[in-house]
């Protein structure tokens, strides 16, 4: 009778000990896999948004996730300046036109792209990217499409949640505008 215990409490303590090394790594690896994106399914401090449009006989849509403040300085130091931003938060935002269209003078034809941005304090560039479907922080230059400048001016008051917008809309243009702090850039986009 002695044996046979020996044999399963050494079986449980086996088992005990696996489960204690291995316990610890899972926990370190879920935080490490959530920053790369692999948990699609949880809450995201950044919630996602779409910006729509109807011009030139077809249709923009962009969609992003929304960062805040959160009591932050954002331009300049959140967003750095003179560095490729990914112009939203978590996954890379995704423009998806159904017909060719001008960006500024940069051509975008039919498809899915990405959006990012080259901020500065005093002018903007708008990065129409071929990449997709990337977590925002992977950005590839050598997919870039082209880049087109913004238009800049400030807002009043500060915004706390970034947006981007279309406004301005008729049958063969739009301006889409990125608001957030107290800044506002825009893009005028036409039908060619």
């Amino acid at each position: 009778m002695r044996p046979m215990f020996l044999k399963m409490h050494a079986g449980w303590m086996w088992a005990a000990c696996c489960i204690a090394l291995v316990a610890p790594i899972v926990l370190v690896a879920k935080p490490i896999f959530a920053q790369g994106g692999a948990q699609a399914n949880t809450t995201m401090p950044s919630p996602a948004a779409t910006a729509s449009a109807e011009v030139g006989g077809g249709t923009i849509d962009v969609r992003y996730n929304r960062p805040s403040m959160r009591g932050r300085k954002i331009m300049g130091e959140l967003v750095p300046w003179d560095q490729v931003w990914r112009t939203g938060a978590n996954p890379a935002t995704t423009l998806i036109t159904s017909v060719p269209l001008k960006f500024g003078d940069l051509l975008v034809p039919a498809g899915t792209h990405t959006i990012y941005s080259l901020p500065n304090p005093d002018k903007w560039l708008l990065i129409i990217n071929n990449q997709t479907g990337q977590w925002g922080t992977e950005y590839s230059q050598s997919m870039d499409l082209g880049r087109t400048p913004m238009m800049k001016k400030s807002l009043t008051a500060p915004q706390e949640g970034m947006s981007i917008s279309f406004e301005n809309t008729t049958p063969n243009s739009t301006e889409m505008h990125v608001r957030w702090e107290t800044t506002d850039v825009s893009v005028k986009v036409t039908r060619p």
